[in-house]
């Protein structure tokens, strides 16, 4: 009997023991689950790792000049899609509407203006592939309506650097050292026998991505200081633009190597944002260039050989209160865009591309993704140009 009373007094710690046991092992399932859960979230993306972003603008031009017509246009309209779809593989895109364009017979285009993935071993080893931004000047990777000034992009950065400028490609980027930046690649250059404009250097011949003729491949290279309130930087990019003849069978086998480079600043002090920049190019075999033209062209016009300009800026805050920003600005530029005569066959140097511009306006920020813009631009040589802008811009 004695055995008996024995288990029976200890049937209570062999139950505790039991329940023990038990809890630990649901514990550690519970455990088990946790990690699975975000082990699968860690690898398989969820809802936020997708993101939709954009920007847009609506002008008004009215000219100076009676006989030009006064237009009111939705000149952009931009949406984004980006997605991580790990910390170290993202992608991005921007699809680009212009002029309101909602039919082929209208005036306007529809384009893809980026589409890149981007792998990040480190801070400071990035590699791109795709569609991406040019990394020369300020406005080209940085243009959406808020960030900079005046209703119209500045003059040097849309003939010299023609802004938006894209090319397919692959790049390395990253931190060489604390806030200085490197971006280096190979991609799509222009291609000459595509020029159909004189007063917008090498413009025209941008391939922009579609069907881009790579015969001839090209180089380019940035390096930029950033720091908080200073930016001071520049690019190099350089390619041959012949393509072997594939737009124009008169320039196979010529190089017509283009040559672009660019310095650039900005400061923001004691309510002032100073601004300068200068870029400068030249296109080789610009002579080969022009008889391709004149065969192919029906309305001929000399090439560009060398281009160059720069611009310097200056506003201020003048009032700020909550979301309201009031800043006036003022803006001078200069560009000479050199053209190849050929006096023989009627092609002579445009005067209007050696021109200065003077801008004074106004950014009113309502919000600090939403800019009201106004300004007057004089042109000094083509005095046609000259006009009053007003503008509306949204980023998000």
């Amino acid at each position: 009997m004695k055995w008996i009373t024995a288990f029976l007094a200890l049937l209570p710690f062999a139950a505790t023991a039991q329940t023990v046991e038990q809890k630990l092992e649901t514990l550690q399932k519970e455990v088990d689950s946790l990690k699975s859960e975000v082990q699968r979230r860690q690898e398989a993306p969820t809802q936020s790792d997708t993101s939709l972003f954009g920007y847009g603008e609506f002008n008004y031009n009215r000219y100076r000049d009676a006989d030009r017509t006064t237009k009111a246009d939705l000149r952009r309209f931009v949406l984004g899609i980006s997605h991580r779809f790990s910390d170290r593989l993202t992608f991005k895109s921007e699809l680009e509407f212009e002029h309101g364009v909602v039919s082929k017979d209208d005036e306007g285009e529809a384009e893809l203006e980026q589409a890149y993935l981007n792998y990040a071993f480190s801070e400071g080893l990035n590699v791109k592939g795709g569609l991406f931004l040019i990394p020369l000047g300020i406005l080209n990777e940085t243009h959406e309506p808020p960030t900079y000034y005046g209703v119209e992009r500045n003059e040097i950065e849309t003939r010299i650097i023609p802004t938006t400028w894209r090319e397919l490609g692959l790049g390395v980027h990253g931190l060489l050292a604390q806030s200085l930046r490197y971006d280096v690649g190979v991609t799509t250059g222009f291609n000459s026998g595509k020029l159909d404009e004189h007063d917008t250097g090498i413009r025209s011949a941008h391939q922009e991505g579609s069907n881009a003729d790579a015969h001839d491949l090209s180089v380019y290279a940035a390096l930029n200081y950033v720091a908080p309130g200073l930016l001071v930087g520049g690019g190099y990019f350089t390619g041959n633009t012949g393509q072997n003849g594939q737009a124009n069978p008169m320039l196979k086998g010529v190089a017509a190597r283009l040559k672009l480079w660019d310095l650039h600043a900005k400061y923001s002090i004691a309510g002032f944002d100073l601004q300068a920049l200068y870029a400068s190019g030249t296109l080789g075999d610009a002579d080969k260039i022009n008889a391709a033209i004149l065969a192919n062209s029906a309305t001929p016009f000399a090439a560009p050989k060398a281009f160059k300009g720069w611009y310097t800026q200056a506003a201020y805050h003048l009032y700020r209160h909550g979301d309201l920003d009031f800043a006036p600005f003022v803006r001078y530029e200069r560009y000479e865009i050199t053209q190849e005569e050929d006096p023989a066959n009627g092609l002579f140097q445009d005067p209007n591309n050696f021109e200065r511009v003077t801008t004074v306006g106004f950014n009113l920020r309502i919000h600090p993704q939403v800019v009201v813009k106004s300004d007057v631009q004089t042109y000094h040589t083509d005095k046609n140009k000259s006009r009053f802008n007003i503008g509306l811009g949204y980023m998000f």
